[in-house]
C-alpha cells in the first residue's frame, strides 16, 4: 500500500468546500479553514477546484484530496481526464472520481480514466454510489474506494447518516483495499460507527467545516421545538 494512504488507516479526513455564492468561497479562506482543521487532527484534506488545491496544499503539511467539480447533474465530480490530470498538477497528492457508470464529459470510462492517472503517477479515489460502483472501481484498480456518493445518485435510498449498510458491504467484499466512508458523516458517534462498519478512515466535512448548514441545523431544531 502506498504510503500516502497508509497513513490515512484510522484516522479523520476534512473536506473542505464552499458552495458557489457563499462567503466563505475564497481560496485563501479554505486554506486557513483546513490548517485549522490540521491543527485539530485531520490526517488529510479534502477539496474542490483548482485554486483552493493550490493553496491549501501551500498552507498544510497532510495529504490533499483534490477533485474539480463542474456542473450540478450527472457526473460532476472531476469529470473527465482533463480534470483529474489539472488536480493533480494542482497539487493533489490523491486525486477523487466520479466512479459511477454515468457518462463522462469526455466519453472515458472510470477505468480508462484511471488506468491513464495511475500512467501519471497519481493515486485515484472512487467516490461510488453503489456497490456495483465499488466492484468496478476495484476492478479498475481504484486505490481507494469511497461512499462519496451513496443517496445521490438513484442507486440507493439516501440515509440520515452514512450509508453504514453499503459501507459494511463494500469492505466485506472488497477486504484487501482501503474503504473510506463519506456522506452525511454529522457527529463524533456517526464516524464511530463508520470505523465500527471497517471503514479504512472517514471523511466529515459539512459537520466540521460548512457553518451556513450548521447553524441551520440549530435554527430548524428551535423553531420546531
Amino acid at each position: 500500500m502506498h504510503p500516502i494512504i497508509e497513513g490515512l488507516r484510522g484516522k479523520l479526513i476534512v473536506s473542505v468546500q464552499a458552495y458557489p455564492g457563499e462567503p466563505m468561497r475564497n481560496p485563501e479562506t479554505m486554506a486557513q479553514i483546513a490548517r485549522s482543521a490540521e491543527i485539530g487532527g485531520a490526517a488529510a484534506i479534502r477539496c474542490q477546484g483548482l485554486s483552493d488545491i493550490a493553496a491549501i496544499k501551500g498552507r498544510v503539511e497532510v495529504p490533499v484530496i483534490g477533485l474539480w467539480k463542474e456542473g450540478h447533474e450527472g457526473v460532476y465530480i472531476t469529470p473527465s481526464l482533463r480534470h483529474a490530470k489539472a488536480c493533480q498538477m494542482a497539487g493533489a497528492d490523491i486525486v477523487a472520481i466520479d466512479a459511477t457508470s454515468r457518462p463522462r464529459l469526455d466519453a472515458l470510462s472510470f477505468a480508462e480514466t484511471t488506468a491513464a492517472m495511475h500512467a501519471e503517477g497519481a493515486l485515484v479515489m472512487a467516490d461510488c454510489g453503489s456497490y456495483e460502483d465499488a466492484k468496478n472501481a476495484y476492478d479498475a484498480g481504484a486505490d481507494i474506494l469511497s461512499t462519496t456518493l451513496a443517496g445521490y445518485t438513484g442507486d440507493r435510498p439516501q440515509t440520515e447518516g452514512p450509508d453504514i449498510e453499503l459501507l459494511t458491504e463494500v469492505v466485506t467484499a472488497f477486504p484487501d483495499r482501503p474503504v473510506i466512508c463519506e456522506g452525511r458523516v454529522h457527529t463524533p458517534s456517526d464516524a464511530v460507527a463508520a470505523f465500527d462498519a471497517g471503514a479504512f478512515a472517514v471523511i466529515v466535512g459539512t459537520a466540521i467545516t460548512h457553518p451556513t448548514r450548521i447553524t441551520t441545523w440549530f435554527t430548524k431544531a428551535i423553531e420546531n421545538r
